[in-house]
């Protein structure tokens, strides 16, 4: 299963849910994989030192003389691999433009992962560029972080619109595998409406686990954690536990 995180709205919990997720399903035995495809590669430092990184994720897109091995990197969680980001990644989008594979690239290029890997999970730009567009090509899951917000649906058509292109002519097999409320503030109004909105619009797509607002989820990158590791008794930690069961049935 290859697990696409995304959403162009900003701030919605990408990184951290790709941070968490990843590391509950570690815990779980699943060997995992992170594939950091944002410039600002927060995946990449949440679990490595990126000093000392010969190979990146761009390099591997880049250039066909870069191995997948030189690039896979192992974290310090039993289980979990990542193929780390830089700011190069940034200057992807215009080599590839124009390239007749350049939606296919990233799907090409961890194909060979297919076995070696129970769960891929790529995180991506707030963006709908062609990095975003690489990723829904290469999964075979779209997992979409909206958070419980007043703008919680802004920009969700696109995405869905994004998707159903994809869909339809590069990757058939898509499917999105739900829709996740973060972010959420039990004692506010507004996150109960956009709950419900958010319901109404997904139905059953949307996972029966909500990620809450928690200190110690924006607190543990600081410290190269995950959730598990930092704050393990935490609400973030038994969220991020029951998200990674929810994701295991689902898929």
């Amino acid at each position: 299963m290859i697990i696409t995180i995304a959403n162009q709205k900003g701030g919605v919990g990408k990184t951290t849910t790709s941070v968490n997720l990843s590391a509950g399903l570690a815990f779980m035995g699943k060997r995992v994989l992170v594939v950091d495809m944002d410039p600002q590669a927060n995946s990449t430092v949440s679990f490595i030192d990126p000093h000392g990184i010969k190979y990146t994720v761009f390099d591997l897109l880049e250039s066909t003389e870069i191995s997948i091995e030189d690039v896979i990197h192992p974290t310090n969680i039993k289980n979990l691999d990542i193929i780390p980001a830089s700011i190069s990644l940034a200057k992807l989008e215009s080599k590839l433009i124009g390239e007749i594979d350049g939606h296919f690239r990233l799907k090409d290029r961890i194909e060979s992962l297919k076995h070696k890997y129970d769960i891929i999970i790529v995180d991506t730009p707030p963006t709908l560029g062609l990095i975003t567009i690489n990723t829904l090509v290469a999964a075979s899951h779209l997992l979409i972080p909206i958070q419980a917000s007043y703008y919680a649906l802004e920009g969700t058509d696109d995405l869905l619109e994004t998707y159903e292109k994809v869909k339809s002519r590069s990757n058939p097999d898509l499917a999105i595998l739900g829709v996740l409320i973060t972010l959420y503030d039990k004692r506010t109004i507004i996150a109960k409406d956009s709950e419900d909105h958010i319901k109404q619009l997904f139905g059953n797509k949307v996972f029966k686990t909500i990620i809450s607002k928690n200190v110690r989820l924006e607190e543990s990158p600081a410290y190269k954690e995950s959730i598990f590791t930092f704050a393990p008794e935490s609400r973030g930690a038994i969220e991020y536990q029951k998200l990674a069961e929810e994701v295991l049935n689902h898929g």
